[in-house]
């Protein structure tokens, strides 16, 4: 069944005619994912790979039921192209631009309150439920379809897990990149829910790193919902303080959201942490024996 997005889901591609947007295009074509429009400001009327060009969401919405976007728009102009995918009441919005300010998101996230529309991001790799949709920059050499649902800040990381879950035989059956930003629109918290309530989903790997504390929040929920078997891993054990690493929401300050104590609060949720990424296939193989 997955969660968020199956061979139904049909994506408008914001910013298509840009760099980004014309190239993860059609590797999302290319992966059977139903992209029914595009939308750039202008050039409405025009085509590419086969692909309608809208000026506004709302018209591409009406003209092809989409129920989905993702968003490639500079970091300058994202927040509007936000805020046009919530007000089309699009069910799904996915955020790939990075670098938007953290006081735009509070008021986007505000405004999300009561309306119809999940975001996902902004700064994530997308969603990926394998062998069915891919609405994301993730590459599919990475996974397979099968029933780990994975979870993650991380972009590479995630790339990198799912492989060895993959390879070791299990698959996946959804793969979220919530995002490396302090704000986003989607939690651990959220995902976990979802995967739980997924017949599809067997077990959950939760991908953090340091900084925030998005991963003991959702260890707490772990330890009074979760019933499936959760593993985890944190990026940026030996990150020093008050240094960001790679991510805007990856920093420890004041002595907080550190590596160590993500552990210990997942550890105290009963949630396994490896530590490193090839671990993975031997821990599902004692969860699945």
């Amino acid at each position: 069944m997955a969660i968020l997005i199956n061979q139904e889901t049909r994506v408008i591609v914001q910013g298509i005619t840009g760099r980004d947007g014309s190239f993860h295009t059609q590797e999302m074509l290319k992966y059977n994912t139903k992209v029914v429009a595009g939308v750039t400001p202008g050039k409405g009327g025009s085509e590419i790979f086969g692909v309608p060009v809208f000026d506004t969401v709302r018209e591409a919405k009406n003209a092809t039921r989409a129920n989905a976007s993702i968003i490639f728009v500079p970091k300058a102009f994202a927040p509007d192209a936000i805020y046009e995918a919530i007000d089309a009441e699009l069910e799904l919005v996915v955020c790939i631009t990075e670098g938007i300010p953290v006081h735009e998101m509070l008021k986007i996230v505000s405004y999300l309150k009561g309306k119809k529309t999940r975001l996902i991001g902004p700064n994530s790799a997308g969603i990926i439920s394998p062998g069915k949709s891919k609405v994301g920059i993730l590459p599919p050499v990475a996974f397979k379809e099968g029933k780990v649902g994975v979870v993650s800040r991380s972009g590479t990381l995630t790339y990198e897990i799912s492989s060895h879950i993959s390879q070791a035989g299990f698959g996946e059956s959804t793969v979220v990149g919530i995002g490396g930003d302090p704000i986003v629109g989607t939690n651990f918290i959220d995902c976990l829910k979802m995967f739980e309530d997924d017949p599809e989903t067997e077990a959950i790997v939760l991908i953090g790193e340091i900084g925030g504390n998005d991963e003991e929040r959702a260890s707490e929920y772990i330890k009074k919902y979760i019933k499936k078997p959760v593993l985890a891993f944190i990026a940026g054990q030996t990150a020093p303080p008050d240094k960001r690493m790679g991510h805007a929401g990856a920093i420890i300050s004041g002595g907080k959201g550190t590596a160590q104590e993500k552990i210990k609060a997942l550890n105290a949720a009963g949630v396994r942490v490896f530590f490193e990424p090839e671990e993975i296939g031997r821990l599902l193989c004692e969860i699945f024996k």
